[in-house]
């Protein structure tokens, strides 16, 4: 970076300040603080819902799976867009909700304070993992754009950057509250979609430059150079070279698992809807500015194909692929001298920042409302709410910090995060549709999630050890290597040359490491690309499977006296040929040991006689999710048929509050909620079963349109993507 990144740096972490600072002059009171006075239009329920949702890891994450699967590693982050039209009909519930947390809600429908409590403590600990990805991903991408790797007191940078951009974002968010978060989210929106598409012209002239005879650069030549570089493999968004990681039933139960748990992620209640003026403007904020996420992931795709065309020979990426973004920035932006490159790190900045400080301040309001005010002060006046708020909002930011600093695996804490919401995905869904689920169930529901998804799986195997050790959890997936042969590319040639000396720059840095650094370097740099002359045949092997089926954290193969002897040995069980395809398969020999947490889920599998060893990787992560989604509504529903109904005055409340439209004038919407608490029963005269304890109500004519128009701007983006890709094709 030269000096002018970083005034460009400087001045954006200024102006963030400047706008809390004159937010904190609009704060009276909590709602002001914790949802911006209910005040925003179209324009910044967009911009909201676009910087919350969009983090620092997912174009790092783009990066990476598409350098290393092709088009189709863009499924690691466009698995959210089959969700997006389900946001059509949830922003409504936000609204008509009319609180200033989820916890509220957990409250009211469920008439319990101690549920409040319960999930703010899921809150927290969503957000300490959820916001640890993005500073995590934020120190990969910096390090090759500043050039060194050191900070304060010769640690890692991540060590001085992080802590450095916390204290930013905890800066302007506890002093401007929400109003503070949305402004900064529109300035950070136009950042994030600048980084989406900046590097797209400036790496196609690059192309050209560099590979394009004089007088024949252009965007569209430069497209086409992409295409002669890259084999064409990569570029199928479906069939890619490890497709396989992303198969269709994988995408789709990701897609389920989004769907029914992002409804709970506490920050919802605000982006989802609940800070806007009306609900038109909550339900087209909340769609709008999801579909601008999506658009994005799009240009995060093009942009990491792009450096694989130009930057296939670079030892940084070959030894980590998470730096694509940074080489990327720094070696196609670099030399203009422009400030570009600080611009660049700017915007993935603004990424991260737009969505901590909307996570820090909605935390902050859960302990506020559902611990503090519940059970501590419940007679404190506003001043003194707001003032409990601004110094709690501090503890999701130091958390995620402690938990980045103390973990670098971005995909290991993006998965737990992800998992998380499960434990109260059942209570919400049923609860606002059924009236028989009651806080009994509720409990019942989060103890036994709770048990079996994350305690018990880590606690057993601690109790008792000999599983680790028992031939029936042995039970190891075949590795299957598939082998085809293709004319080697430009880049194929420079990835290998890229490995070669990434490799024996590890050898030498990491020689006398004691730490075991080098086996870990080695590992993350994976096995050697083939060597490769352009225009000659190469062979490329795919090799997948070999992993244990009821341990989380791998295995190890050992010997009769139960000594570790490194990792899982294999033997050839059976080769053959299919449509000029070599299909290698490999069964696991010898005994091994268990690591990790256990999968109590395989247990069921293997119970019921299912041989799990011939499954793929990606069915095995598939094969997780049923349970995870259905096993929580069972339990609700079960347990609500044998416990008691929650008071019926209360639920004919709650239910008349939710089939009541909003009133963007609050005198108005007031006097509409007394009319429907007067008369309860006759609020909900559009439900679809009348006389019966569901709630569903027929739908409205917004409800389909937008609905429909939803659903076809998701075929639009992948219509997009894969247009994009194609172009300077053969």
């Amino acid at each position: 970076m030269q000096d002018i990144d970083y005034y460009v740096l400087i001045s954006y972490f200024a102006i963030m300040i400047l706008i809390g600072l004159w937010a904190m002059r609009r704060v009276n009171n909590q709602e002001d603080y914790f949802m911006g006075g209910r005040g925003f239009g179209k324009l910044m329920q967009t911009f909201a819902a676009f910087g919350a949702g969009t983090g620092a890891h997912e174009p790092v994450q783009v990066g990476r799976t598409v350098w290393t699967s092709g088009l189709s590693g863009v499924w690691s982050a466009l698995m959210w867009l089959f969700v997006t039209p389900v946001y059509w009909i949830t922003a409504v519930w936000y609204r008509r909700m009319r609180h200033l947390t989820l916890g509220d809600w957990f409250v009211e429908r469920y008439q319990s304070p101690a549920l409040g409590v319960a999930y703010t403590l899921f809150a927290i600990v969503f957000y300490m993992f959820y916001l640890s990805t993005m500073f995590s991903a934020i120190a990969k991408f910096a390090v090759p754009l500043l050039g060194f790797e050191t900070g304060l007191l010769g640690y890692e940078i991540r060590y001085t950057l992080i802590p450095l951009i916390a204290g930013i974002v905890m800066v302007y968010g506890v002093l401007g509250g929400l109003t503070a978060a949305y402004w900064t989210d529109l300035i950070q929106g136009v950042f994030i979609l600048l980084l989406s598409v900046l590097l797209i012209p400036y790496g196609l002239w690059a192309l050209c430059a560099k590979f394009a005879e004089e007088g024949s650069q252009s965007m569209i030549n430069g497209f086409g150079i992409m295409h002669e570089r890259i084999s064409q493999d990569y570029f199928s968004l479906f069939n890619g070279p490890s497709s396989g990681e992303f198969p269709m039933q994988y995408i789709v139960s990701l897609s389920l698992l989004g769907m029914i748990g992002i409804v709970v992620q506490p920050h919802f209640i605000a982006t989802g809807g609940g800070s806007a003026k009306s609900e038109d403007e909550a339900r087209i904020g909340l769609v709008a500015g999801n579909f601008l996420k999506r658009l994005c992931t799009v240009g995060w795709a093009i942009t990491a194909l792009i450096a694989l065309a130009l930057l296939s020979g670079n030892t940084e990426i070959a030894s980590d692929p998470d730096q694509v973004w940074g080489v990327a920035a720094r070696e196609i932006l670099g030399p203009m001298n422009l400030g570009l490159v600080g611009l660049m790190l700017a915007c993935l900045l603004a990424a991260m920042m737009s969505s901590a400080d909307t996570y820090m301040i909605v935390t902050s309001g859960l302990v506020v409302r559902n611990v503090y005010a519940a059970y501590i002060n419940p007679v404190a006046d506003e001043k003194k709410y707001i003032a409990v708020g601004r110094l709690t909002g501090l503890l999701i930011i130091v958390g995620a910090v402690i938990v980045s600093l103390a973990y670098s695996d971005v995909f290991g804490q993006f998965k737990m995060a992800m998992e998380l919401p499960i434990l109260f995905a059942a209570p919400f869904w049923i609860g606002m549709y059924w009236r028989r689920a009651n806080c009994r169930s509720v409990w019942a529901t989060i103890v036994v999630s709770l048990l079996l998804f994350f305690i018990f799986p880590i606690l057993i195997p601690k109790m008792a050890p000999v599983l680790r050790d028992s031939d029936r959890f042995a039970v190891v997936t075949d590795r299957v290597t598939k082998t085809f042969s293709r004319p080697a590319t430009d880049s194929d040639v420079s990835r290998y040359q890229a490995w070669v000396e990434a490799r024996q720059a590890i050898e030498t840095k990491y020689a006398n490491s004691e730490s075991g650094e080098l086996e870990q370097k080695r590992k993350l740099l994976g096995k050697a690309p083939p060597e490769a002359v352009v225009g000659e045949s190469i062979e490329v092997s795919i090799t997948s499977g070999g992993v244990p089926v009821f341990w989380r954290g791998g295995a190890e193969s050992i010997d009769e006296t139960g000594a570790g002897t490194g990792p899982i040995s294999f033997k050839l069980a059976s080769e053959s040929e299919i449509d000029g395809v070599t299909v290698r398969v490999e069964t696991a020999s010898g005994p091994i040991r268990g690591l990790g947490a256990l999968n109590l889920d395989f247990v069921i599998y293997s119970l019921a006689g299912w041989d799990l060893s011939t499954v793929s990787k990606a069915t095995l992560e598939t094969l997780r999710l049923p349970s995870r989604l259905l096993t929580p509504f069972l339990i609700l529903i079960g347990f609500s048929y044998i416990t008691r109904r929650e008071n019926e005055q209360v639920l004919d409340r709650y239910y008349a509050k939710m089939n009541t439209p909003v009133n963007p004038d609050p005198t108005l919407d007031l006097n509409n909620l007394e009319e429907a608490f007067h008369n309860p029963r006759a609020a909900g005269n559009r439900r679809l079963f009348p006389n019966t304890d569901w709630e569903f109500t027929v739908p409205t004519k917004m409800d389909v349109i937008g609905f429909t128009i939803s659903c076809l701007v998701c075929v639009v983006v992948i219509s997009l993507l894969t247009w994009l890709a194609s172009i300077g094709a053969n």
